[in-house]
């Protein structure tokens, strides 16, 4: 395997097109299993210990949403390997691997509830492994005399993820229909391991660029550490401390369980457990280095410090946005859900009845919206504002795809309270949502990377990823706590007081949260110092 580049001056490098291959295989594998999973386990391995259909859909939602954090908590792991050890390429295989063999699980055990949660777990740890790092990997591939080919290939990557999502969320729900889940689950294991070998066939081409093993003293985490400890103990330290010390008590209140102390909720399992802990580290120990900071002064360089800064004040704007993804993530398990009992419009002449068959592939208008809304609010939208005076900052455009996300969760409550009522509803009024979702999403996801990289000092800008990453695992977090609380009995008979069936009072709520959420992130984003960290020319 080379270690330096390849490619000819100016030129595209030759090993490009195995990434990107790679990439279109493994997209179209993770997306072909994961918009399919809510409506098997409904009708396949929950049926067989839980009859009751509200049960099976509660269940299957947990379990989808518990799947999902771990996706986007495992690039942690991923990034650390990478870096401290093996290096992209070879993480990246054997990860890969391990992806290929979660698949297989799948394929093998439809029918064993424990073969098939591990093939879950083990999707999970081989796709979020290598999630932080394909990216990262492709562009270690160019240099100063090409760098003009790296927004190509990233453009072709954003676009071959939702291709790849478009057409697998189309022909996945009509392979469960007509072959059965052992095909369904199994043509995407064969998509992944087909993108193993065009990443492994590449092997002897690819520049790889050599783990840093920690070496770097002024890294985000070595500064946090020199504020926290660097002169003693502070009221940052304290902070720090409790939430450390916080996170070590949730932990064990959960473990009491099995020694039968109700010490903990008991409809808060391990993995909210646990997200509550990491959310009480990353709280206490951000905000505690944040009041004492400058205590690593003279330690560390002052644009090092600066930079911890910077990623400190990133996080909270990340933080407002995690109620986002437990909107957007939602679509693949409560509007699934939702969707199933909608009247499919086979007698419309305008419905492709040939192919659009179940409310499973309504999930293709995501990013099919995807991409024809992106390159209309960058020639038409965004310049038309601009003319009118609207000044669209990166920030603007992320409170108001928040605000818009609640919006289609609005108008999906009011499709429920319809079916609520005994009114049979055309599946297609899914597609008004699905388009407000998919203009948040393009506001939000896409604009937050644009706005994270400009953030972020380059010494510092894949720690940003990680945490980006994580703002997934929060989403799905509030996902799990909420449904977690509306099983409680006197929850239940509440809403059920008010004339309301759970599903629609759940969409009602999101809503609601999405729209504080929105409302924080305006007044936060009034008073954020907005920095510039694009490189230098040259």
């Amino acid at each position: 395997m080379s270690t330096t580049a390849e490619a000819s001056p100016g030129r595209m490098p030759r090993q490009i097109p195995y990434i990107i291959g790679n990439e279109a295989c493994e997209r179209f594998s993770f997306y072909g299993m994961r918009n399919i999973l809510v409506p098997f386990l409904i009708s396949s391995v929950l049926l067989a210990y839980l009859p009751d259909e509200a049960s099976r859909n509660g269940a299957a939602k947990d379990i989808f949403h518990s799947f999902v954090i771990g996706v986007y908590f495992f690039p942690l792991l991923g990034g650390w390997l990478s870096d401290r050890y093996f290096g992209k390429y070879n993480t990246v295989l054997w990860f890969s691997l391990i992806y290929c063999a979660g698949h297989a699980c799948l394929a093998l055990f439809e029918s064993n509830a424990t073969g098939f949660y591990t093939g879950l777990f083990l999707i999970a740890l081989g796709s979020g492994g290598i999630k932080p790092l394909v990216v990262t990997f492709c562009g270690d591939q160019f240099d100063q005399t090409n760098k003009s080919k790296a927004k190509i290939v990233f453009d072709a990557f954003y676009w071959i993820i939702n291709f790849g999502s478009f057409f697998a969320s189309l022909l996945m729900p009509l392979v469960l229909a007509s072959w059965g889940p052992a095909w369904a689950f199994g043509i995407p294991g064969i998509l992944m391991f087909i993108a193993t070998l065009i990443f492994w066939a590449g092997r002897r081409k690819y520049v790889n660029v050599p783990p840093s093993r920690g070496t770097d003293p002024d890294s985000f985490l070595n500064i946090v550490r020199s504020a926290l400890l660097g002169k003693g103990v502070g009221i940052g330290t304290v902070v720090a401390a409790i939430g450390l010390i916080g996170a070590v008590v949730m932990l064990a209140l959960w473990a009491l369980k099995f020694a039968h102390v109700a010490a903990w909720p008991e409809a808060w399992g391990f993995v909210i457990t646990a997200c509550l802990a990491l959310g009480a580290i990353i709280a206490g120990v951000g905000f505690g280095a944040s009041l004492q900071l400058e205590r690593a002064r003279g330690l560390h360089p002052d644009a090092a410090i600066e930079g911890v800064r910077s990623v400190l004040r990133i996080l909270i704007v990340f933080a407002l946005v995690t109620p986002f993804w437990s909107l957007f993530d939602q679509k693949a398990s409560t509007w699934v859900i939702q969707g199933k009992d909608m009247v499919i419009p086979h007698d419309a002449w305008w419905w492709p009845s040939r192919l659009v068959k179940d409310a499973t592939q309504m999930q293709a208008l995501n990013p099919l919206m995807v991409m024809l809304l992106i390159p209309f609010n960058n020639l038409v939208l965004y310049p038309a504002l601009r003319k009118m005076g609207f000044n669209v900052t990166a920030l603007r455009r992320m409170g108001w795809g928040i605000a818009i996300s609640a919006l289609s969760w609005i108008v999906a409550g009011l499709l429920q309270l319809q079916m609520d009522d005994g009114e049979k509803v055309s599946l297609a009024w899914q597609t008004l949502p699905y388009l407000l979702l998919t203009f948040g999403e393009v506001l939000v996801s896409a604009t937050a990377l644009e706005f994270a990289y400009s953030q972020a000092p380059m010494a510092m800008k894949g720690v940003i990823m990680a945490f980006w990453y994580l703002t997934s695992t929060f989403g799905g977090l509030w996902v799990l706590l909420t449904n977690a609380s509306v099983r409680d009995p006197a929850v239940i008979g509440w809403i059920q007081g008010q004339g309301w069936t759970e599903n629609a009072f759940l969409m009602f709520f999101f809503a609601g949260f999405a729209f504080v959420a929105a409302l924080a992130f305006a007044l936060y984003a009034r008073t954020y110092p907005m920095q510039d960290n694009y490189r230098t020319a040259g």
